[in-house]
């Protein structure tokens, strides 16, 4: 037996939550049981009276305001406990159609992916400014890079995952849960795939994206700190590179003119040679460090994992 629980983190979705559920299958080809579980992230309106008037099945409520990352995780963990065998991210805007959910879980009931994202058409979608989109496409190349796959869409939160996926997921991030999935899946080395969704008409503003310039500032962030927690060896010693290459080049005009005859001795110069090169070796030794530290992470994961799988599996 199959079971399917599409999920939907909430915050404050009063209006529009009865139209998403609404339109959310029941019976799906391949699946025996369909469920739907909302997460209220400490929603301060009605949205818990309409998900229970819709006939929802499960519903996590967190006392206050969490974010989307912890609704998210708190939201894959009470599917697994309720015995879920393929689980679908949606949003309660109803950005996503959901018509296309067969579409997004058929990877994972043929066998060929633990993990799926639902490609938005971004450059069709009226609603998304050219900066937005610009910073749509930059953010999913920095995550196909860091994690080794090929995903265009890598914000999109529309995704289908399997229970041994959900299984090894952690997120750390406190934004979003979105990038950080997506590489973590990839170093881990799971099956993970993309297919192309429709979106529906845009219905309120995004609650992510609340202006473009801190939308910026916390995708960078996210970025830079994915980098340093998933590959903390190419990051520093990238960083690291930058100032070493200024104080070997430094060291190097320094050499060129004490052997040319110059009679100026240019300590100055040899001076911030010497510290730039010092503060390169530094961070490549940070680097080293952490990478070790990456190492002991992984085999914190791995004891977590047959943790969660004694844990879920009898509950079964």
């Amino acid at each position: 037996m199959i079971k399917l629980i599409i999920q939907i983190p909430c915050y404050n979705e009063e209006a529009t939550l009865g139209l998403t559920l609404s339109l959310l299958p029941r019976q799906l080809p391949g699946v025996d049981c369909v469920e739907w579980l909302i997460i209220d992230d400490g929603s301060c309106d009605r949205t818990i009276e309409v998900a229970k008037d819709c006939g929802v099945d499960h519903i996590v409520r967190f006392a206050r305001n969490q974010g989307l990352a912890k609704a998210f995780m708190a939201g894959i963990e009470a599917s697994l406990k309720a015995g879920a065998d393929i689980i679908v991210n949606t949003d309660a805007d109803n950005q996503y159609s959901a018509d296309d959910i067969p579409t997004l879980i058929q990877p994972i009931l043929l066998g060929q992916a633990e993990i799926v994202i639902g490609a938005r058409p971004i450059s069709q979608i009226r609603h998304f400014s050219p900066t937005k989109k610009v910073l749509q496409k930059l953010g999913s190349w920095v995550v196909r890079l860091a994690s080794n796959t090929d995903i265009p869409d890598a914000p999109s939160g529309f995704r289908a995952i399997s229970r041994e996926a959900a299984m090894q997921l952690n997120v750390f991030n406190q934004y979003t849960y979105t990038l950080e999935m997506i590489i973590q899946a990839g170093q881990r080395g799971m099956a993970i795939a993309s297919v192309p969704i429709r979106t529906n008409r845009d219905l309120r503003p995004s609650r992510l994206v609340k202006s473009i310039p801190v939308y910026i500032q916390k995708s960078i962030f996210t970025i830079l700190r994915i980098f340093m927690l998933y590959r903390p060896m190419r990051f520093f010693v990238f960083l690291g590179s930058i100032p070493l290459s200024a104080g070997f080049l430094l060291g190097l005009r320094w050499l060129l003119f004490f052997f040319g005859g110059y009679d100026r001795p240019r300590v100055p110069t040899l001076i911030l040679a010497a510290i730039l090169i010092l503060i390169g070796f530094q961070l490549w030794i940070f680097g080293l460090v952490a990478d070790l530290m990456a190492a002991n992470r992984r085999m914190l994961e791995d004891i977590q994992l047959r943790s969660r799988r004694a844990e879920y599996n009898k509950q079964q």
